[in-house]
């Protein structure tokens, strides 16, 4: 078994190596079994440059490493400042993302409280602001509050709802994030230990389309731009990928391959399946070739987020 350290880790790399690797594969139809997936980058992003799922999450992570506590309104501040300076030069921003940072930012000072308003309004106007966004990026969160998973459930719905208003994002961070610290600190994969944190209208629901993943190919979950879709391919690649008997830690290999053959948003099912597949085999499961290439925005490389995710569970609960 792993070591806690490892698993820590493997967190935020997980998260990246998972996002490159499904990146050249982005709004393709699913993958069959005879093509290639591989770190080969495509017009737009370099071979192993992470997108804009773990560039957000790497905001999230910077602030959490700073010691302020994510559920502080300096944190959030922080933490929309940055997404909007980021966004400014980025190759890529989520619709819904762009749409709430712009508006706040038309407010007169971008803050936590502005996107948050932005991000309310959006979903009054829509009803559709339950996109994948807030999910992809949500990992760090977890690292955040290993030991405190009460806190870990009110950061993560508050820093989805910056963005993403509606209460099934903020459902799949939540159920997402404990599965990630139940990983980190058990090494196993277990999606349905923070259920009972959902509300009771829509636990029930949850549980079912859990069973539905672990029923269902990847490539099942079509619409996984919508938060549960994306949320159910990852669980689902990661839970009808076989563990080897000889090299549990491949599995994490495996299962980002059959997370990218998803098809359509690919760098994201993979990038929110490597997050948790990292928490449980840790970073020393990520093929050494992938670790020789991975890097991105703000010029990091996959050195320096194993360093940040170190930081961020060593801060002082």
């Amino acid at each position: 078994m792993t070591s806690y350290n490892d698993r820590v880790e493997g967190v935020l790399l997980g998260t990246a190596a998972g996002d490159a690797l499904g990146a050249p594969y982005e709004f393709q139809p699913a993958r069959g079994p005879e093509l290639e997936v591989a770190m080969v980058g495509n017009t737009t992003w370099e071979p192993g440059e992470w997108t804009d799922d773990t560039s957000m999450a790497i905001v999230i992570a910077e602030v959490a490493a700073s010691d302020i506590d994510l559920r502080e309104g300096s944190a959030q501040d922080a933490i929309v400042t940055r997404w909007r300076e980021w966004a400014v030069d980025a190759k890529d921003v989520g619709i819904q993302t762009r749409r709430v940072l712009r508006e706040a930012d038309r407010r007169g000072a971008i803050t936590a409280e502005s996107a948050r308003i932005e991000s309310a309004k959006l979903h009054v106007e829509s009803g559709r602001t339950a996109g994948n966004g807030s999910l992809m990026r949500t990992a760090p969160v977890a690292l955040a509050y290993l030991h405190d998973e009460d806190a870990m459930v009110e950061a993560a719905r508050a820093i989805s709802e910056l963005t993403h208003y509606d209460p099934h994002a903020g459902d799949a961070c939540v159920l997402w994030c404990c599965a990630i610290a139940h990983a980190v600190q058990t090494g196993k994969l277990d999606v349905r230990i923070g259920l009972h944190h959902i509300d009771s209208e829509r636990r029930d629901i949850w549980s079912r389309r859990l069973d539905e993943a672990e029923a269902a190919r990847p490539a099942d979950f079509e619409n996984n731009g919508w938060v549960i879709a994306a949320l159910q391919a990852a669980w689902s690649a990661i839970t009808t990928t076989p563990i080897p008997a000889d090299d549990p830690a491949d599995h994490l290999r495996l299962a980002l391959d059959a997370a990218v053959r998803c098809g359509s948003d690919t760098d994201t099912v993979a990038a929110i399946a490597g997050g948790l597949l990292g928490a449980a085999h840790g970073a020393s499961a990520v093929p050494a070739e992938w670790l020789a290439v991975l890097h991105g925005w703000p010029g990091l490389r996959a050195d320096d987020l194993v360093a940040m995710a170190s930081a961020i569970a060593k801060r002082p609960s």
